[in-house]
């Protein structure tokens, strides 16, 4: 298993690095592999493409790390972490969120902060009836990832002009 994580950090490095260079959509996996000097069986193993990869990266780097601080109730302490890590890779997530269309940087990063969000509301109303059937724990789920990413990306498209604390109190008191 450790071996497998260095293989993936391995293969997000060099991600992150032709991002630096290249826009996403003009990175192939053959470029990745050339820079981490893998062949493309070793990608394969491990992701099915570069979206796949793309999403590892932003669960890794930015959602598990805040994971525990959710569960725990620590959601302002988890909110500035999570905008700080976005903060220290800037250039990384300044790029990646100009990949739009299917597959877009938002669709992806919904997709995993969904299922964080998922598993907190899905802890708090284990065994309660819901009062309204329509309003399903995955509905607001998708409700709060969807606005949180937004918040996040237009942040980034902003230059990241306010610090990561001020984003947080922001989005706590709105």
């Amino acid at each position: 298993m450790a071996d497998s994580n260095a293989t993936k950090r391995a293969l997000a490095a060099a991600m992150k690095q032709l991002m630096a260079k290249m826009p996403f959509a003009k990175i192939s996996v053959g470029d990745i592999c050339q820079v981490c000097q893998m062949n493309r069986k070793s990608f394969y193993y491990h992701f099915q493409d570069k979206y796949e990869l793309l999403e590892w990266i932003i669960t890794t780097d930015l959602l598990d790390p805040i994971e525990p601080l959710i569960q725990n109730g620590m959601i302002s302490e988890g909110l500035v972490l999570l905008f700080t890590n976005i903060e220290k890779d800037s250039e990384f997530y300044s790029r990646a969120i100009k990949l739009e269309g299917q597959n877009s940087f938002g669709e992806i990063a919904q997709s995993c902060v969904e299922k964080i969000l998922l598993k907190v509301i899905d802890g708090v109303h284990t065994g309660k009836k819901q009062k309204y059937s329509w309003l399903t724990p995955k509905r607001i789920a998708e409700y709060y990832a969807q606005s949180m990413c937004y918040v996040v990306i237009t942040w980034i498209q902003s230059g990241m002009t306010i610090s990561p604390r001020s984003l947080q109190r922001f989005m706590i008191i709105s």
